[in-house]
């Protein structure tokens, strides 16, 4: 076990943990809600520090980050718990697990760096299950990661408080991050949590110099609504900003929600064309196989920029950030640097 940063000592060793929104206070012996966080006597630890149940090599379109190192591949960990119970989890079996139902692997920081660079990854994220309750281990494999050059990105609920968020933001690139509906209702009845914490922590990423893409996950009858979708991509628009990409994402059922339907692809396509009219540059839409959606076109002159094809992509008229044809600007990461210092 690995001593937890940012928690709070209290009366009678009870201890307050401070890095997602639900700032638990968790009692002796106990867990907070992510189950991997434990008070042992007074202190807080992590019980997940430097062990992962997922490691795969994954196209960074997968996460999905369109645009982030496009074309690149992506070292992905992930390991167990989560901080929200969401109804319709497509990774149930680890978010809802402990340790004693999964198997578990030993991969430190450093191993964890050496394995991205000998696969020839350009980046390592932290997804499958939530990664701000693996605060620690995910920021100090981020350390290491950026001074080898390599990016880093949060595949994320966004629950994330500001100040894990703060103490991350030297070292964490991307914030990919799910916002499953524009109603606080749906948050607190689905997923039990709050919506205006993951709206505040996007801001905040947004702020802190990190590349930002939404997901929008779309339930038929839930969060499907003209109404809501409008406040979706209008708030996106004025908060991270026109070109932040979103993916509106079809709905496929699971876990505890398989009494609705897919995604109609006609639904998808509607929303598309209104994220567009109103101003959106880049919106996608996601598990729609071979959907010409899923492609960049320059959002001035319309000339299609980056064709995609399951997770293969081909650049066709881009120009290092420049539309090839008319020459607008183009907000895409194709180089992250090297940390310095």
């Amino acid at each position: 076990m690995h001593e937890a940063a940012l928690y709070k000592k209290l009366p009678e060793l009870a201890v307050r943990c401070s890095v997602c929104n639900n700032r638990c206070t968790i009692q002796e012996g106990k867990s907070g809600i992510c189950q991997v966080r434990v008070n042992k006597l007074g202190t807080l630890y992590s019980t997940t520090y430097g062990l992962i149940t997922s490691e795969a090599i994954d196209p960074v379109e997968k996460k999905p980050l369109y645009h982030f190192l496009p074309g690149t591949r992506c070292y992905s960990l992930g390991g167990i718990g989560c901080n929200f119970h969401c109804e319709h989890c497509q990774n149930w079996h680890i978010s809802r697990a402990t340790g004693d139902m999964v198997r578990m692997t030993g991969l430190s920081p450093a191993e964890g760096v050496a394995h991205a660079e000998r696969q020839g990854c350009r980046s390592i994220a932290w997804t499958y299950n939530e990664p701000t309750i693996w605060h620690e281990y995910a920021r100090d494999m981020s350390v290491l990661a950026r001074s080898k050059g390599l990016g880093t990105v949060y595949v994320t609920n966004g629950y994330i408080t500001e100040e894990a968020l703060r103490d991350l933001s030297p070292v964490l690139n991307a914030f990919r991050v799910d916002i499953k509906s524009f109603s606080d209702d749906f948050y607190r009845k689905i997923c039990g949590g709050r919506l205006e914490p993951v709206l505040n922590s996007t801001i905040l990423a947004r702020e802190l110099k990190m590349h930002v893409e939404v997901v929008n996950l779309i339930i038929p009858g839930l969060n499907d609504s003209p109404e809501e979708i409008d406040a979706l991509i209008k708030w996106v628009i004025e908060y991270p900003g026109p070109a932040t990409p979103v993916h509106f994402t079809r709905f496929h059922p699971d876990y505890h929600m398989t009494d609705r339907a897919d995604t109609p692809v006609a639904t998808l396509e509607k929303i598309y064309r209104r994220a567009k009219e109103l101003g959106l540059r880049f919106p996608y839409l996601g598990n729609v196989y071979r959907h010409p959606f899923e492609h960049t076109y320059c959002p001035r002159c319309g000339e299609l920029l980056i064709e995609r094809t399951g997770y293969e992509i081909a650049i066709r008229n881009l120009d290092n950030h420049s539309c090839g044809r008319c020459g607008e600007v183009i907000e895409i990461v194709t180089d992250v640097g090297k940390k310095q210092g």
